[in-house]
């Protein structure tokens, strides 16, 4: 499955690093491909992902979930 959300504060490679680490660390997820200018991040992952896990691991990397 593919879910793409958008995260709000990104400002640097760093910041890429820090998302997609914690995303990473989700039960399932396969890949996260993170689009720093847009702040879009696409999840992939062998099944529906749970939104409060998703939206914790952004809140992890001290960044905020936009929507």
């Amino acid at each position: 499955m593919n879910e793409v959300v958008e995260v709000k504060g990104m400002t640097c490679g760093h910041c890429v690093n820090s998302v997609t680490t914690e995303l990473q660390k989700i039960s399932g997820v396969q890949a996260v491909n993170v689009e720093l200018l847009t702040g879009k991040v696409s999840i992939d992952s062998d099944g529906a992902l749970d939104p409060s896990a998703v939206a914790a691991a952004i809140e992890e990397a001290g960044y905020e979930l936009v929507g």
